[in-house]
């Protein structure tokens, strides 16, 4: 998984970039293929402000998360993000299940 890390009006510590790192790194255990992770910093006063656009196989999914604290934003992006990936993945199997209901192919009889 490639995660691109950017601040806006604010320097990204190397800490910083690390722990955005670890903390989105369990996305990727929702797909095999590799996946683009691309997330920015920034301060709004006196709030901190973390948003992430992930882009999967044909879809792409945007979230942002405002704390106190920057860890704080970050770890509500990364429990948002993976909700967000959950639910299309769900509405992604209800839609390929829908299509296989003996029901809708009439073979009840």
């Amino acid at each position: 998984m490639h995660v691109e890390t950017h601040g806006h009006q604010i320097e990204v510590t190397p800490a910083l970039r690390d722990y955005v790192e670890t903390k989105l790194k369990r996305l990727g255990r929702h797909s095999d293929k590799p996946l683009g992770l691309r997330t920015q910093l920034s301060v709004e006063k006196p709030n901190h402000k973390a948003e992430a656009t992930f882009s999967m196989a044909g879809k792409t999914l945007h979230a942002n998360a405002i704390a106190a604290d920057m860890y704080a934003a970050i770890d509500l992006l990364a429990d948002k993000l993976d909700r967000l990936i959950v639910k299309h993945r769900k509405k992604i199997v209800d839609d390929y299940r829908r299509g296989e209901s003996p029901a809708r192919e009439g073979a009840f009889g």
